[in-house]
């Protein structure tokens, strides 16, 4: 009998669990899993060691009697138990144990009635801060933070696609922090007789326009640029680094 996992999925609020079940099946009157379900559980334990287990329901087929039925369910539920425990999992300290004998709906095939059905919870997984979003939180009024990573096609504002992850970090802290307003300023590189497009305009009006498709309040944001008129290296640059460096966006706190 192949092993069954069938995913559960509880709404319950942002970074809800999804709880989830594994089914474990025996041969006729056994009370420990059969060889089959033996390899396919030791399988799954290797690849789900950090999981919690919250509930181990038991079933029987409809041979023998209820009563019988239902003490063998029982000890099908604590040996797996055991089984599970030997193996280090982890059980929720209200882990829920019921045995059902042949009190349950049944499937016409009697080996699929004799189970045991494990649920447990899989750790939740919280995403890594980023550098951008620690700096926003620790800025203060008045600071200046590049924008690390954002990048446009050349001279002009369309934002290439790589610099997804920060847009997107910039935008969680402004949807974390509603006291947050800042200004957005754009600069260029290359150039020595000044920014003859406007291009550091236009690529500080894009990060503006993305913050602004996303639902931040156009209260909170301004936009600026400020062309070759602030370099962090002489113009014309030495190399590709201090281009890189130079052709920048920055966001000014302006309160938080």
């Amino acid at each position: 009998m192949k092993l069954k996992i069938i995913i559960l999925f509880f709404l319950v609020c942002f970074k809800s669990l999804g709880q989830k079940q594994v089914e474990v099946f025996f041969d006729f009157n056994k009370d420990f899993p059969n060889p089959t379900s033996i390899l396919e559980i030791n399988e799954w334990i290797a690849n789900n060691k950090n999981v919690e287990i919250t509930k181990l329901l038991g079933y029987c087929d409809s041979i023998d009697t209820k009563d019988y039925n239902k003490k063998l369910a029982i000890r099908r539920i604590d040996n797996v138990q055991i089984l599970l425990d030997k193996s280090g999992l982890k059980f929720d300290k209200n882990l829920e144990k019921t045995a059902f004998g042949k009190d349950f709906k049944q499937s016409k095939v009697q080996a699929e009635n004799r189970k045991v059905t494990i649920f447990y919870n899989e750790p939740i997984s919280l995403p890594v801060e980023s550098e951008l979003t620690k700096k926003i939180k620790s800025s203060k009024i008045g600071e200046l933070i590049t924008l690390p990573n954002i990048y446009f096609f050349n001279n002009s504002a369309r934002i290439v696609p790589k610099s997804n992850p920060t847009l997107i970090d910039l935008r969680c802290a402004m949807e974390e922090n509603l006291k947050l307003k800042i200004e957005i300023q754009g600069h260029i590189c290359c150039q020595t007789i000044g920014d003859l497009a406007d291009v550091s305009t236009s690529r500080a009006r894009a990060i503006y326009s993305y913050l602004l498709r996303n639902k931040i309040d156009r209260k909170r944001m301004t936009f600026k640029g400020f062309g070759n008129t602030k370099p962090i290296h002489p113009i014309p640059e030495k190399n590709a680094q201090e281009e890189d460096e130079n052709r920048r966006v920055e966001i000014l706190i302006v309160e938080k």
